[in-house]
């Protein structure tokens, strides 16, 4: 899992996660859109847990047994001891960068049929804030492969990952394939993945992305639909089907980071892509399955048997 300048003897980090550290409040309502009103009564109730994109895509990596390391700015504040107990339970090392303005926040409305509307705090973040480059190498020195999340300080971090010769995996998240933010992101990974909600033509944003960057992968996630994949510039856009959950669907908030996970994990022991795929959709499908109030992921022996499960059915994947 090591790139090509660092050995394994070097390598004691197999992924790299930037970012995506923070806490979120959970409301479960009624129906989305919320109606107006001048009251709601909330069952079961409200509560604010630890994790967001790169704590999940983290929490993903680990239970599937790769050394993962995660690094962010996190403030001190009772959010960011959240954030702190959330790794020290789980077992994720981190590193944290300590940030003035505080832990990033969010409130994540989620609707009966497991549908959610994030709300981000944009004052937890400044256009100055960086990670310390000399942090960066060094950790970037010990890894095999970085995920980066689609935060400020990450940005400034992409050239100095791409010098240390690391493989690169970013989420683009609801990208509409033209904000300007999201290009350094897009084209400097080399596994893209990004969502299909906002894109009126997901193939033609996906070959842009391979067309423009570094990506030798890009997948487009489609909720129910499945997801797409395209493995090459040149080659067809492969349509790969939704996973049945194992479980009611209670919750999407994590599937993304949960497919993310499932698929690097795939594809950094050698995988081909389509196969790649199927790991990120049953570890998508599962993490539907979890209430956002609980930190939760696929192991490897559950996702493993999964997929041997659905690649031996009749007409299976």
């Amino acid at each position: 899992m090591s790139s090509d300048s660092t050995s394994d003897a070097e390598t004691d980090i197999d992924v790299l996660v930037l970012g995506g550290a923070g806490v979120d409040t959970i409301v479960y309502v009624p129906e989305l859109p919320l109606p107006f009103a001048d009251s709601h009564m909330i069952r079961p109730g409200i509560e604010t847990r630890a994790g967001q994109t790169g704590d999940f895509v983290a929490l993903g990596l680990h239970r599937l047994g790769l050394r993962t390391h995660h690094l962010d700015l996190v403030g001190a504040d009772p959010e960011g001891e959240l954030v702190r107990r959330f790794h020290r339970e789980q077992g994720i090392p981190l590193t944290e960068v300590p940030h003035p303005a505080g832990t990033k926040r969010a409130v994540n409305l989620v609707g009966p049929d497991g549908r959610r509307l994030s709300l981000y705090d944009a004052t937890r973040g400044d256009d100055e804030d960086r990670l310390p480059p000399e942090t960066v190498q060094a950790l970037a020195a010990r890894s095999g492969h970085a995920h980066v999340s689609l935060t400020q300080p990450c940005a400034h971090a992409l050239p100095t990952l791409r010098d240390a010769g690391l493989t690169l995996s970013t989420d683009l998240h609801d990208w509409d394939g033209s904000a300007a933010y999201h290009e350094a992101f897009a084209y400097e990974a080399d596994v893209v993945f990004l969502s299909a909600v906002a894109l009126d033509d997901p193939e033609r944003t996906m070959r842009a992305i391979a067309a423009h960057g570094r990506a030798s992968v890009v997948v487009a996630t489609a909720g129910a639909a499945g997801a797409y994949l395209l493995d090459g510039t040149d080659a067809p856009l492969v349509h790969v089907p939704a996973v049945t959950p194992p479980a009611p669907v209670v919750d999407s908030n994590g599937a993304g980071d949960a497919f993310a996970a499932g698929f690097l994990a795939a594809w950094l022991a050698g995988a081909p892509v389509r196969t790649c795929a199927l790991h990120g959709s049953v570890a998508g499908a599962y993490a539907c399955t979890v209430p956002a109030t609980r930190a939760d992921a696929i192991g490897r022996d559950a996702l493993r048997a999964e997929v041997a499960r659905l690649c031996a059915a009749p007409g299976g994947h």
